[in-house]
């Protein structure tokens, strides 16, 4: 078992960007404020927000392309500019509506479960793999080899 634990805020900042990087993002839309706010956000969460927000979009312009069409449809002499080709960027009230749908996947309590439970399993290893680290012996036990100095071995007899 491996846990993760949820992003802090320079992972979320990340996340955030990875989603949005192929998007056109409104220049005021701040990734960073949204990062702060989000703490306790999983990446899956985060990424739900971009596309909820990518979809409001989406849905705008093609509702304003519906209404074009239907302009031209009752000005069919007028003069249209058919060469308007719009594309949308995902603005601050689409990330503002995309907010009001956002939730946490993972609770507080649940977090506090795969800490605890991560804890005592780390507890219940005790130090099964444990090394002495590589290099020169600088100080401790001195083994069989060397001088007494005259004191006697924990395994010989007094009288030996």
């Amino acid at each position: 078992l491996i846990y993760i634990p949820l992003p802090d805020e320079k992972s979320r900042i990340a996340i955030l960007q990875a989603n949005l990087r192929k998007s056109p993002v409104a220049k005021d839309v701040d990734l960073n404020y949204l990062a702060k706010i989000t703490h306790g956000f999983s990446g899956a969460d985060l990424t739900e927000i971009c596309q909820r927000a990518c979809k409001l979009a989406i849905r705008e312009a093609i509702e304003m392309e519906i209404k074009a069409e239907r302009e031209r449809q009752h000005q069919k002499y007028a003069a249209m500019d058919d060469d308007y080709d719009p594309v949308p960027e995902i603005r601050r009230d689409h990330f503002e509506e995309a907010m009001r749908f956002a939730r946490r996947s993972v609770s507080d309590n649940d977090i506090r479960k795969y800490e605890m439970f991560a804890q005592t399993l780390q507890q219940s290893r005790g130090f099964g793999n444990f090394r002495f680290p590589s290099g020169k012996q600088t100080s401790g036990g001195g083994g069989s080899s060397g001088s007494n100095s005259g004191q006697g071995s924990l395994f010989q007899e007094e009288g030996e």
